[in-house]
């Protein structure tokens, strides 16, 4: 017996998660939003929509808590994290891991900050 038995299907085949969290100005952290999360996420949004991705849901999270090391997101059901911080970056994630199903593998964020 899986872990998911009696679970419903999944609504959305992928969910993308875009932190878009603002810290005070002058954090030692940073914050997504002043990377250009909102611009970066509504692009993302836009793309997948345009590649009919009717099966993925791009949405804006609060904070991640890994925005010293970007624009964080993280793609579900897999939990794979990437750091983004351009539309190029964006469009990478768009085609290797929504369309083909792998990872951007330049784009992986480590699974351990070094900060904590």
């Amino acid at each position: 017996m899986s872990a998911n038995d009696g679970d419903a299907p999944l609504y959305y085949r992928k969910h993308v998660f875009m932190c878009t969290n603002e810290r005070e100005a002058g954090h030692p952290r940073g914050c997504c939003k002043e990377k250009g999360a909102d611009d970066v996420r509504n692009y993302m949004k836009a793309k997948a929509k345009a590649l009919g991705l009717k099966d993925v849901r791009i949405n804006a999270a609060g904070c991640l808590d890994r925005c010293e090391l970007g624009i964080s997101v993280v793609v579900y059901p897999e939990g794979v994290w990437y750091t983004v911080s351009s539309f190029e970056d964006a469009d990478e994630i768009l085609e290797k891991h929504l369309v083909e199903g792998g990872r951007a593998t330049r784009l992986l964020m480590p699974a351990e900050d070094p900060k904590h």
